[in-house]
């Protein structure tokens, strides 16, 4: 019988992705799960990388049991052809029930790859994460948005193993679990001696502005607020927030799509999210609905996101912000 639940280990510059210690964090809940139903899973870390004894603490910290560790010149920087030899080796030889993957760039490339190898079923950018309730069952029940993110599909892989997954950044939350184990197995496979791609340098994005997807507050605006961008931004500054837009917003050309919040941009959990004049679609709540606390400003009484906002204004967000930038100078006087 396939089990335990596999996490492979996105390294970059030899330090652990966040996208990989949250999934370790949500695979302990999916542990949990399988406890309540007899089956005693352990939650296992993949490394594939080069001299990665730094980041081992990280992984224990974060809720891994033990560390498969497969180590390697080749793997110094995860590459399409290395990497995904090195993961398919592993789950030949240690059969897991289930592998997640982080939806990075790198995880976007390798996780397709990794799953034909293995003729098993891969759901991509995943949302959610349970275990079947059914009796004597081990399968996952993945969703994730469909058709535009119009509707969202639950998707499962009865017949093949492992079942695989990949998961955005931030969907879910990473915990410190300090488990005691400090288990390591360290696991050796060959390489093809011709590398099919040479890394010559890297060259690392100039970008001056912060990921709104590590900002505490987030000013964030729809479609409707493409000509006062300016009173988002004031507003915002004044907060000392980040701005965010829906997807909307940015195909006006008012905002670029690194500020976009959604099932098309990026997954944010900010301690305070003001959304103006977003109407509360489903493709941008996916990405924002984990927020501690929601404010919601929007003249349409009937609006979607009133249904998960914690505080709702029911006016105009021109007429409003004005006044919310006024008593914030009031504060600060």
């Amino acid at each position: 019988m396939n089990k335990d639940i596999f996490v492979w280990i996105e390294l970059r510059h030899n330090k652990v992705q966040d996208v990989s210690l949250q999934l370790l964090s949500e695979a302990n809940h999916l542990q949990a799960q399988y406890k309540v139903k007899g089956y005693d899973f352990d939650v296992v870390g993949i490394i594939t990388g080069f001299q990665t004894h730094d980041v081992h603490a990280d992984c224990f910290k974060y809720g891994a049991d033990k560390l498969i560790v497969c180590e390697d010149i080749k793997l110094q920087e995860a590459s399409t052809q290395h990497t995904s030899k090195a993961i398919v080796d592993i789950v030949h030889e240690f059969k897991p029930d289930s592998l997640l993957i982080g939806a990075s760039v790198i995880g976007r490339d390798i996780a397709p790859r990794v799953a034909a190898r293995l003729n098993t079923g891969l759901t991509a950018d995943a949302t959610q994460i349970e275990v079947d309730e059914t009796a004597n069952s081990t399968l996952l029940l993945v969703t994730r948005p469909a058709f535009g993110g119009n509707l969202f599909g639950t998707i499962v892989c009865p017949n093949t193993r492992p079942q695989m997954a990949t998961i955005r950044p931030n969907v879910f939350e990473k915990r410190e679990l300090n488990k005691a184990s400090n288990t390591i197995i360290e696991f050796k496979t060959s390489f093809d001696s011709i590398d099919q791609v040479k890394l010559i340098k890297q060259e690392p994005k100039l970008n001056h502005s912060i990921d709104i997807s590590k900002a505490r507050i987030i000013v964030s605006a729809g479609r409707s607020m493409a000509k006062h961008m300016d009173l988002i931004r004031e507003v915002a500054e004044e907060l000392g927030a980040e701005v965010g837009a829906s997807r909307g917003l940015v195909e006006t050309g008012s905002i670029t799509k690194e500020h976009q919040v959604g099932q098309t941009g990026k997954t944010v959990r900010p301690l305070v999210y003001i959304a103006c004049g977003i109407s509360g679609a489903v493709q941008h709540t996916a990405g924002m609905d984990k927020a501690e606390c929601i404010i919601a400003i929007n003249n349409d009484p009937n609006a979607s996101i009133f249904q998960i906002a914690h505080i709702g204004i029911v006016g105009d967000a021109v007429t409003i912000l004005p006044q919310l930038k006024e008593e914030l100078l009031k504060l600060k006087a």
